[in-house]
């Protein structure tokens, strides 16, 4: 597994990790200072504010997961990747596409996310 790939499968694990200090700690390891986060629901500029959104994410789907739902595609300093959220071990009710652009030293930068599918109704 190369580098992007740890970084981005670090991404999702976040996005899954409960424990607010665990949660803090690989955010400050893997986002820049300055990073941003912005979907059509959300924008969040800097840690503090990724660390907010991840947790009222959790607290919307409290037994739901994220999940990569394919490779990581990159090149120079460019990911993108499909991810699914959905009941702990079942099905992805909801599927997303997120392109990361990382900083020269590896870490997330920026990232923009898209939502391929959501229900009416989770």
């Amino acid at each position: 597994m190369n580098h992007i790939d740890q970084l981005i499968a670090q991404y999702i694990a976040t996005w899954n990790e409960t424990d607010p200090v665990t949660r803090r700690a690989t955010i400050e390891q893997i986002w820049a200072e300055d990073g941003t986060y912005t979907d059509p629901m959300a924008v969040a500029e800097g840690r503090e504010a990724i660390d907010a959104t991840i947790a009222a994410v959790q607290g919307q789907f409290p037994d739901f997961a994220f999940t990569l739902a394919g490779p990581v595609d990159a090149h120079h300093d460019i990911a993108r990747f499909t991810w699914e959220l959905g009941p702990v071990g079942g099905e992805g009710l909801v599927v997303g596409f997120d392109v990361a652009v990382l900083t020269e030293d590896g870490r997330i930068s920026k990232v923009h996310g898209f939502l391929d599918k959501v229900p009416a109704q989770i």
